[in-house]
């Protein structure tokens, strides 16, 4: 067992903690080597450690990509990894809230072509800057695009309104 001392108190580290904290180091370094180029170029990282990621996202084989994997895993048990961790999470929380969004504005979107002109007017209220005559008329078009089984090219426009719309003020909740 690994022992750590900090004023005057010894914490003995198991080494089945030792073996999670490298696991999540591992996934740490595959979320990384996963991304995107542009949000991992604004990732906080030394050189040394950017260069290994940045190789392991060059290589196609599975067994080489995995051990290169491993070696990016132990650069990282190496180092202090706080700054790293904090970019990575707000990377994901940003995601998820973009996805959040995406969501909401879909139900929006499904809920004035399946309703009535009750959930437009609820719609209204909550953001009175719409242009009514628009979404009438692409809700229209996408109820009957539905109908005819035609592709929903309508229900399409009606979506980027919506998310328009959310940009300038956000959608409640439905």
């Amino acid at each position: 067992m690994n022992e750590t001392t900090t004023d005057n108190e010894t914490i003995v580290i198991s080494k089945s903690q030792r073996k999670r904290d490298a696991q999540k180091l591992v996934e740490l370094a595959k979320n990384m080597i996963g991304m995107p180029e542009n949000v991992f170029k604004k990732l906080p990282m030394d050189e040394e450690l950017r260069s290994e990621v940045e190789f392991a996202r060059n290589i196609k084989s599975h067994g080489a990509r995995k051990r290169q994997l491993l070696t990016v895993g132990k650069l990282l048990r190496q180092r202090d990894n706080e700054e790293l961790l904090d970019a990575v999470n707000n990377i994901d929380q940003e995601n998820r809230q973009t996805i959040a969004r995406f969501h909401l504005i879909e139900s929006w979107r499904d809920r004035l072509i399946e309703g009535n002109d009750q959930v437009l007017s609820e719609l209204l209220e909550q953001v009175p800057g719409a242009n009514v005559q628009t979404l009438r008329q692409l809700i229209r078009n996408a109820k009957k695009e539905a109908q005819l089984g035609k592709p929903p090219s309508a229900a399409r426009k009606l979506f980027k309104l919506l998310r328009e719309l959310d940009a300038q003020s956000p959608l409640p909740p439905v």
